[in-house]
């Protein structure tokens, strides 16, 4: 099998190259292309999910569709979303600290 060409990227390239032309307005993400992917363009997005929310709604992807998970022992969420753009397997994925409970004391009022 031979090693991939910088031309068999060229579906999420392209992709990349649209979305950054029809939204430089939006949030900046972190950016992967790989050839171990070589259809696929990820954008992920770090510290909280309103990068992630704003990309997901100019591109009109249902928020149905968005996976959350929980990782770190509880501590980060995550969500996550496929979808297709100009030939490319489009990823969405945010990133934001789950904040911490704040333990309550029974009796205390709280919720009376």
């Amino acid at each position: 099998m031979r090693p991939l060409a910088l031309a068999d990227l060229s579906a999420p390239l392209i992709a990349l190259r649209l979305l950054a032309a029809e939204f430089p307005h939006l949030p900046a993400p972190t950016v992967e292309v790989s050839p171990i992917y070589p259809e696929r363009l990820e954008l992920s997005f770090h510290d909280n999910f309103a990068g992630f929310e704003a990309w997901r709604e100019a591109l009109n992807i249902a928020s149905g569709l968005v996976v959350h998970r929980v990782q770190a022992g509880g501590q980060t969420g995550v969500l996550r979303v496929h979808a297709t753009f100009a030939g490319a397997e489009l990823e969405l994925v945010g990133y934001a600290k789950v904040p911490a409970l704040v333990p309550v004391l029974a009796g205390s009022g709280v919720g009376s």
